[in-house]
């Protein structure tokens, strides 16, 4: 028998990146609770490799013209929405069979908490008597909105490794429960007791999370082993969209570089990681400590045969050719630099400074020593215009870096979501706070919005062409019968052809059936005016 259980649920999407989803939090939780003396077990439902197809919910129908056929050509974006990891079903008897008696669920991200409800009514209905509790980003946000499920006893707020410990306390010898940091709860009355989120003070001493209760075998890359890593927490910057960065109540903390390092090193010897992602908000911000972290990599663990990535992205202007060249020895390959915009009016909207010179810097470095990019822009954000983000587009069809296109969703937290609260441009279900619902229909509608998204794939796809030593093909219809949907790269040709010549995005189905996307006339011909005063560059 088990004292707690922490699960993180299923979830429901159009696709799901397998090695992001490694439950970082549970286990340092995990490793919290047991060095208090409890047993713990944690259920990752999501660390199953099979899917299944599942209907979207109403709020999400809308989307089938986007996204309704299937497309095996390079300019695909989603298709079916799926349930990612265990059913509910067999989650509830997994949680019957530990007999906890609390149970922690994550719920990271709003637009997955009905996923997080439902697996609390699952363990539940499995486990009467157990205690239920849920923290993350969403019940740090909007407590009152789990507090209003009948399955959910407690919500903790903050950081969970400053309170989980204490309630399992409080529960197990009677004690009152207001004294937990962080901590939301009905009062007999009805009425809620919300505490203010929690926070570690420091980070030092921290028990090492207890990765030892994670299925590794599930979280892979290239069939190597991945790995996730958090060097701090929290971020000073104030960026419009971000719920963390600024955040009153969590601080910019750094872990001390020993500890940080004995975690990589665990994950590579006792794991075997092949893989390691620093999931900080913005992990080189702090240049001595970073390079202290990379210095003490490269001293310990010689020629690296493993990738190291940060893939939230890095402010560019925090890396010098000091920092790269430390990074490259570290065992980074690829910079995910982020950009945001181009233009100055939607950077001050961002709160956010222009960083063109400086990431123009950092792709002339990295190109020196042979490190890959890719580049950031964020699209589809309230009084963003979408000619400006086809221009972003452009700016990076130049430089030798791929394209990432993050669509604008609204974080709770933000600034940004107060402001699409308050300019009506919310939607009505959490489930529709996502990038690939694209949830914002505003001075960017959603139809440019999956435009520029398709933009965004044709324009890694012709990087591609230049890269393997394959022109361009001149624009031309032509080749649009018989195209042989088993030869992916040949059917791209053939259907960038047909981009260059009448501005249409077409896809293919498995069956060999070639259609129009659903994208703006506009934009595509805005992009393909812009391609011809340009230069374009391959992305390696």
């Amino acid at each position: 028998m088990t004292d707690i259980l922490l699960v993180q649920p299923p979830i429901r999407d159009y696709y799901l990146t397998a090695k992001r989803t490694v439950p970082y939090g549970l286990a340092s939780i995990a490793a919290t609770l047991m060095a208090q003396g409890f047993s713990v077990e944690i259920l990752d439902a999501l660390a199953v490799s099979t899917s299944r197809p599942v209907e979207p919910p109403p709020e999400m129908s809308g989307l089938d013209k986007f996204y309704g056929k299937p497309d095996v050509s390079p300019f695909s974006l989603f298709h079916r929405f799926r349930h990612f990891g265990w059913s509910f079903e067999h989650l509830g008897r997994k949680a019957r069979d530990s007999g906890a008696w609390l149970v922690g669920i994550s719920s990271l991200f709003t637009p997955y908490v009905n996923e997080a409800l439902a697996a609390a009514e699952a363990v539940k209905r499995s486990l009467p008597q157990c205690a239920l509790v849920l923290g993350g980003h969403h019940p740090t946000a909007l407590p009152e909105s789990v507090l209003a499920s009948p399955w959910v006893d407690f919500v903790l707020r903050g950081e969970g490794e400053a309170s989980m410990a204490l309630l399992a306390q409080n529960l197990r010898e009677g004690r009152p429960l207001r004294s937990v940091p962080g901590i939301g709860f009905r009062r007999p009355d009805g009425s809620l007791h919300i505490d203010a989120p929690a926070h570690l003070r420091q980070l030092e001493g921290l028990p090492r999370p207890a990765f030892e209760l994670l299925n590794h075998r599930h979280y892979r890359r290239r069939g190597q082993a991945s790995a996730v890593v958090v060097a701090s927490r929290g971020c000073p910057l104030h960026c419009s969209y971000c719920s963390v960065g600024g955040a009153a109540w969590l601080p910019h903390r750094l872990r001390p570089v020993p500890e940080v390092l004995a975690e990589i090193e665990w994950a590579l010897t006792r794991q075997g990681a092949g893989f390691i992602d620093f999931e900080d908000e913005n992990l080189s911000l702090d240049r001595d400590w970073f390079l202290e972290i990379l210095d003490g990599i490269a001293q310990r663990f010689g020629a690296p045969e493993f990738e190291l990535r940060a893939m939230n992205g890095l402010f560019p202007p925090t890396l010098d050719a000091e920092v790269i060249r430390a990074m490259r020895r570290a065992g980074f390959r690829t910079l995910n630099l982020s950009l945001g915009s181009t233009h100055a009016r939607q950077l001050r909207r961002f709160q956010r400074a222009d960083v063109r010179e400086v990431f123009d810097r950092a792709l002339a470095l990295a190109e020196d020593i042979g490190l890959n990019a890719v580049g950031y822009i964020i699209v589809g954000a309230p009084h963003q215009r979408p000619e400006d983000s086809v221009d972003d587009l452009l700016f990076l069809s130049e430089r030798r870096v791929l394209a990432g296109v993050s669509v604008f969703y609204p974080a709770p937290g933000s600034r940004d979501f107060d402001g699409c609260r308050e300019l009506g441009l919310l939607p009505d279900q959490f489930s529709c706070l996502r990038a690939s619902a694209l949830p914002i229909d505003h001075t960017t509608r959603r139809e440019e919005s999956a435009t520029l998204l398709r933009l965004g794939r044709v324009l890694n796809f012709m990087k591609h062409l230049l890269d393997v030593g394959s022109p361009l093909p001149p624009p031309s219809c032509a080749g649009l019968t018989a195209i042989d949907p088993t030869n992916r790269i040949e059917a791209g040709r053939r259907l960038l052809a047909a981009f260059l010549a009448d501005g249409r995005i077409r896809g293919v189905t498995p069956d060999g059936e070639i259609y129009e996307h659903l994208v703006s006339a506009e934009m595509t011909a805005r992009f393909l005016r812009g391609l011809q005063t340009r230069s374009l560059r391959g992305a390696i």
